[in-house]
């Protein structure tokens, strides 16, 4: 006898994808879910496999406690650090790694391109009607270093993406392997790069790894680049850096997150800042339900997901 697997999955527009993808698979339910709504009904309660949305992904995480079957919790965002805490014991957590490597890289090149080409300067005089010709110094990437921290598919998309434009790039993981270097060496090796890329996932090693010292360790001129999360980065240490001219900054995360109008930051030459929204371009969507098919597909099969972290209480 086939048993039917119900997934509870968002019902807004970014999430009707994930609704007809998940419908292809064999012996699956897709019941639909409001992910604002603080009350499942008895039949979403019954649900095996919650998939929160796309948008605002941690909003409806009250709801696991409603699922009394629960077996997994499916992420469309890369990390799952946010989650790591909150799912029961013995669920499994897994998130949509790989799907952002696009966007996310393509976001950082931007970011290096945008510092280095000097727009935010370019657009101030537009505001002012000035033909700004020779009036500020423009660099490029070509000639460039940049310590990629991060060595997953987004930092291994943006070494792909820098090589084009002609910048060499440092690989760096939690344990080094060919090509990669460990976090520990970051001390080491740091000097002699022109721009650090933080596309690391938070946890434990990685909270506050952008500190004080890091930062002071960084060339003068420096362009530092987050794209990971905002906890990596020490954001007072960042803002007496920035502050001084020392170093650059292009932050797609922030800590605190949002950040706070009336936050230093904001108010910096040396600074760019962009809401959390790296990955939000058109199909970024559909690239993250992809991954999620496949990995519920392979917990379907009863085998672990390669994107899962470990269940808590196993």
């Amino acid at each position: 006898m086939t048993t039917t697997t119900r997934i509870l999955v968002s019902s807004e527009a970014d999430d009707v994808v994930g609704q007809e993808l998940f419908g292809q698979l064999d012996s699956v339910e897709v019941i639909p879910y409001d992910p604002t709504t603080t009350t499942l009904n008895e039949h979403q309660r019954q649900a095996e496999i919650f998939v929160p949305p796309y948008r605002g992904t941690n909003r409806p995480m009250p709801l696991m406690a409603q699922m009394p079957n629960l077996r997994m919790v499916q992420l469309t965002a890369a990390g799952t650090d946010e989650w790591a805490n909150e799912v029961p014991d013995g669920v499994v957590l897994a998130g949509a790694r790989g799907a952002h490597a696009g966007p996310v890289s393509e976001w950082v090149l931007s970011a290096a391109l945008t510092q280095y080409r000097q727009w935010p300067a370019l657009v101030r005089f537009q505001d002012e009607h000035t033909w700004a010709h020779r009036k500020f110094a423009a660099d490029t990437l070509r000639g460039k270093r940049a310590l990629i921290v991060g060595a997953g598919s987004i930092g291994l998309a943006v070494a792909r993406l820098f090589a084009a434009f002609g910048t060499e790039s440092t690989l760096v993981a939690s344990t080094c392997r060919d090509g990669v270097h460990a976090a520990s060496e970051i001390p080491n090796i740091i000097q002699g790069h022109h721009i650090v890329v933080i596309a690391a996932p938070l946890n434990e090693k990685t909270q506050n790894l952008v500190d004080k010292d890091f930062l002071a360790a960084m060339d003068d001129g420096a362009l530092l680049i987050n794209a990971g999360r905002g906890k990596i980065v020490d954001t007072d240490a960042l803002v007496t850096e920035v502050k001084s001219g020392r170093l650059r900054a292009a932050l797609d995360v922030t800590e605190p997150e949002p950040l706070p109008e009336d936050h230093p930051l904001w108010t910096f030459s040396g600074a760019i800042i962009s809401p959390h929204s790296a990955r939000t371009v058109p199909g970024t969507n559909v690239l993250c339900y992809e991954v999620a098919v496949l990995q519920i597909e392979t917990f379907l099969n009863g085998k672990i997901p390669s994107n899962s972290a470990r269940p808590k209480g196993t």
